[in-house]
């Protein structure tokens, strides 16, 4: 059930950030759709908590909800800023291996995850796939400079909320209930920052609608997965998605270059040894 949940989400997230690709604004898009998977969120827990499921079982659990939440409104600005400097299939596959080389060790000595030899054997194929897929290829839009940075970016703070949310549930949260707060904070800061949404939704409603859906369902299906298993095997086998991202930038128009492909196949194949 947990493999199942994970894979799931990969495509789900993999899906949603090649629609964000697409779109002419991405910021102004990103935090509208974040805006609608918050409101998703926020109906699934108080659904689950009328059903009797207590949100918080301790302040804890909250307050590290509330972390994720300042971990995952750096992702989506950073994720935004990416993708307006860099295709789709690079700035994804360096962000998602990034954040695997970086939770794994950290899952080990946080939450007594075990390593193992093919976890090793994991890493050495991701650290190979990220140097293939930022690797000079002509393109002038490779995850270089400016979209490197904010992949980098991206890739730590995903790291620091996988890992708040696995606390966070550790410590008594419901997944929902969890996710709902995380995202509470995150649309909160973005809409502060952030003017013009108005235009965006009159312009793009049913993009942003499927946007946020995908993106909502996506996390509180990954919430559900890290509930029943380790911070490191989750988040692991969850950037198997690099494939599907590499997948749909081609269905986009994008031209992904072998060293490209490559990469995301390494990372992939790194992300399924760490996590057997």
């Amino acid at each position: 059930m947990t493999v199942a949940l994970v894979l799931i989400s990969a495509f789900l997230h993999a899906a949603w950030n090649a629609l964000l690709r697409t779109e002419p604004d991405k910021d102004r898009a990103l935090v509208s759709a974040v805006g609608v998977a918050a409101l998703l969120a926020a109906g699934v827990a108080a659904v689950r908590w009328s059903l009797g499921e207590l949100p918080f079982a301790t302040t804890t659990a909250l307050l590290w909800a509330l972390a994720a939440g300042l971990l995952e409104w750096t992702y989506f600005v950073s994720l935004a800023r990416a993708l307006e400097r860099g295709p789709l299939g690079p700035v994804y596959t360096v962000s998602r291996g990034g954040a695997i080389v970086l939770v794994y060790p950290l899952s080990i000595a946080l939450f007594d995850e075990r390593l193992t030899v093919l976890a090793a054997a994991g890493s050495a194929l991701v650290f190979a796939g990220l140097a293939l897929s930022g690797a000079r290829t002509g393109d002038t839009r490779t995850t270089h400079g400016p979209a490197l940075a904010w992949a980098t970016v991206c890739a730590v703070a995903i790291a620091g909320y996988h890992l708040a949310y696995k606390a966070s549930l550790g410590a008594g949260g419901n997944p929902s209930a969890v996710f709902a707060a995380a995202l509470a904070v995150a649309t909160g800061l973005n809409t502060i920052r952030v003017r013009g949404l108005g235009a965006v939704l009159r312009a793009r409603l049913p993009r942003v609608l499927v946007m946020g859906v995908l993106c909502g369902g996506s996390f509180l299906l990954l919430l559900e997965a890290l509930a029943r298993g380790g911070a490191g095997h989750v988040l692991t086998l969850r950037n198997t998605s690099v494939l599907f991202a590499t997948a749909l930038a081609a269905a986009i128009g994008e031209s992904p270059r072998r060293a490209q492909v490559a990469g995301a196949a390494l990372v992939a194949a790194g992300a399924i040894l760490m996590a057997w």
